[in-house]
């Protein structure tokens, strides 16, 4: 079975396709064509989407689903006339909240995509930036001020997570991979020794780092499945001898990861960050 699933917001639409998969992964067997239609902002622009969806509707005999987080009613009103089903996330969930709290909602567009201010923005842009220049091993002499040193094999997923806890957590992420040079050690290798305490390691199956490190080197000794085979066992022995909690990226996305991170090492948001 397949369908058609809008993603339409009045921003980036990074909110609503986030929830949208959170619900549409739950069913099994049914393949979506997903399409993000992001700064719909006028009702100009929803009636052009809503003559999209209708046609979408016309075409495939059945209603297209339709994610919707505008903020603006008259923006919804029109979008609930098309022959989309609709699930409006603003809809479901400010009138409740104005009930419960007693207060109006400024309906203000764009408000919960905002970075903020001040110290809390200090902070964030600081992350980030460590985050950036403690990429793959650089600047090793200053990861005193690390709050998190990522460490596995090359192509792992060290630095999208390290980016993705800088930028949604506000959190001070290194990474270091473990290569050739760093097989033969007993134990750790001696620029982390000392950082210990803030290691977690990231693991892959060795299908799944084959596959990825073909797209970059094919046919190489790299990629082969033997050396990855190889690499991953190594890795995955010392992670058990030196007691650093680690876990596996193959099945999991960016988001479980940095989740899964958090919830392991009791890191809290560094940084007043609010997108």
């Amino acid at each position: 079975m397949k369908r058609k699933a809008f993603y339409i917001s009045d921003r980036t639409g990074i909110t609503v396709e986030a929830l949208a998969k959170s619900l549409l992964t739950q069913f099994e067997g049914v393949t979506f064509d997903r399409q993000i239609i992001p700064y719909v902002d006028t009702v100009e622009k929803v009636r052009q989407v809503v003559e999209r969806i209708n046609a979408a509707a016309d075409a495939d005999g059945v209603p297209p689903l339709i994610f919707s987080s505008m903020v603006d009613v008259r923006c919804r009103n029109v979008l609930e006339a098309s022959k989309g089903v609709v699930m409006d996330f603003f809809g479901a969930f400010i009138a409740p909240l104005e009930k419960t709290l007693g207060v109006e909602s400024s309906y203000n567009i764009g408000r919960v995509h905002t970075i903020g201010s001040g110290e809390g923005y200090d902070r964030w842009i600081d992350a980030v930036n460590f985050a950036l220049s403690h990429d793959d091993g650089q600047r090793l002499k200053k990861l005193d001020t690390a709050d998190l040193i990522l460490v596995g094999v090359s192509r792992s997923g060290k630095t999208p997570t390290s980016l993705y806890l800088a930028m949604q957590f506000g959190i001070r992420a290194a990474n270091y991979p473990i290569t050739d040079d760093d097989f033969d050690c007993e134990g750790l290798p001696e620029v982390l020794k000392s950082h210990k305490k803030i290691l977690f390691g990231l693991t892959i199956s060795p299908q799944r780092l084959s596959n990825i490190r073909q797209e970059r080197k094919p046919d190489s000794h790299y990629a082969s499945l033997a050396q990855c085979r190889k690499e991953v066992q190594i890795v995955e022995r010392m992670f058990k001898r030196e007691k650093v909690p680690f876990l596996n990226t193959t099945a999991k996305s960016i988001e479980e990861l940095a989740s899964g991170i958090l919830v392991q090492t009791g890191l809290k948001r560094r940084a007043a960050v609010t997108r």
